[in-house]
């Protein structure tokens, strides 16, 4: 086993399967975790990892994880981090669980759910803006790869694979399937996958002509019910940005429709670049 102490980047992403491998209470990443803004951890790796511990932390099925507040202060390297959790709210209608993770004793990020009880569907019927994405992907080759999950995109001028989806001025689609576990070998949660797909909002939401020029420093993830099988689409609603700060939104939807919202904040930022070291199965 990795001794805690010890630098992840330099493990091998063919040998080990999982973004994190649990070693006590440390969970240290492998390099496939590492993100396109340098040699640091992916934000959609650590918004997983945080929803992970949240989830842990709620033993009622009842409650639904209704929100997940990611706040990314810090980037956060490739070294063995620590996760703790706190019941903030424990209520008959609502639990409030704060995760926060930490590198050599400081907070380099941080999360806050808030989990609603299933309850009765009202009757009547409220209006939402119609939601129309690229055809599901059928392909399980891996013929169009991304830096850390199989995607398919659309409208980003990059992994088109449908021409009649390709329109890079307009909205941005991309439907997501994660391939990986997030930590050794448990399978990934329905609520985690959503979780690490909503960090991908201020991508397409934020991707413009000159590619991706906003690093994001914290997303909101809303669900009105969890995603069923392998693949998250998402489809950007809008991008306002001024004086170097963003704001991105994009609609979550299964196979079956819509399941939720994500909202990034991001700062001006150039050097996106994908990892030398890319994932394809």
């Amino acid at each position: 086993m990795t001794q805690p102490n010890s630098v992840a980047n330099d493990l091998d992403p063919t040998a080990f399967s999982a973004y994190f491998l649990r070693d006590e209470n440390c969970y240290v990443p492998t390099a496939i975790a590492r993100g396109g803004w340098g040699p640091t951890i992916s934000g959609h790796v650590v918004g997983g990892l945080l929803a992970w511990a949240v989830e842990h932390d709620v033993d009622d099925p009842e409650l639904h994880p209704a929100r997940l507040t990611v706040d990314l202060p810090a980037p956060t390297a490739l070294e063995p981090v620590e996760v703790h959790t706190r019941v903030h709210h424990d209520r008959r209608r609502l639990r409030l669980v704060e995760a926060v993770l930490t590198q050599r004793g400081a907070t380099v990020a941080r999360a806050s759910a808030l989990f609603l009880r299933r309850g009765q569907q009202p009757d009547g019927h409220v209006w939402s803006p119609p939601v129309q994405m690229p055809p599901l992907p059928i392909e399980q080759n891996g013929n169009h790869p991304s830096l850390f999950i199989r995607t398919y995109g659309w409208g980003a001028g990059v992994q088109n694979p449908d021409p009649e989806w390709d329109d890079a001025p307009g909205p941005k689609y991309t439907w997501l399937e994660e391939t990986r576990p997030l930590v050794d070998t448990e399978p990934l949660s329905a609520f985690t996958r959503a979780a690490m797909a909503g960090d991908v909002t201020a991508s397409i939401a934020n991707w413009g002509t000159r590619a991706l020029q906003f690093i994001n420093v914290d997303y909101t993830l809303t669900l009105s019910r969890l995603p069923e099988g392998p693949h998250i689409g998402l489809a950007s609603l809008a991008h306002y940005s001024d004086d170097g700060i963003a704001v991105g939104s994009a609609v979550l939807v299964d196979h079956s429709g819509p399941v939720g919202s994500g909202m990034s904040v991001s700062l001006a930022h150039s050097g996106f670049r994908p990892p030398s070291v890319m994932s394809t199965t």
